[in-house]
């Protein structure tokens, strides 16, 4: 019976990065996606996916449809942190309403508003 012996293995020092772990890309969360790694993962982009003008609507009720498409993008977060840094002058972004740039709750009618409440 014949025995064989395998010389030991060199150590690896623990500090060093291995392939393995410059091969793996680095982890990233929703919010820190960007519209190129959003598009890249295949996640749909809503206002990439519809008319843009859906997102600078007149009426209110356009404009509550644009904030619910915005409701399940991947980089929202991302979208209205740019928006308002840019003080964006008017439109739909990250689910929220601008207006002169700053957000508003919603958008009103034109016209004059009422002078007294209207019962439903």
């Amino acid at each position: 019976m014949s025995t064989v012996i395998t010389p030991p293995l060199p150590s690896v020092p623990t500090d060093m990065p291995t392939q393995a772990d410059q091969a793996d890309p680095p982890e990233v969360s929703l919010m820190q996606l960007t519209v190129n790694d959003a598009e890249a993962l295949g996640l749909p982009i809503p206002c990439r996916a519809f008319d843009p003008e859906v997102f600078f609507a007149e009426t209110p009720a356009d404009v509550e449809y644009a904030k619910s498409l915005c409701g399940t993008c991947p980089v929202k977060e991302a979208c209205l942190a740019g928006a308002l840094e840019r003080r964006e002058p008017w439109g739909v972004w990250g689910g929220e309403l601008f207006v002169q740039g700053v957000v508003v709750a919603r958008k009103r009618p034109r016209g004059r508003p009422r002078k007294t409440e209207v019962m439903a």
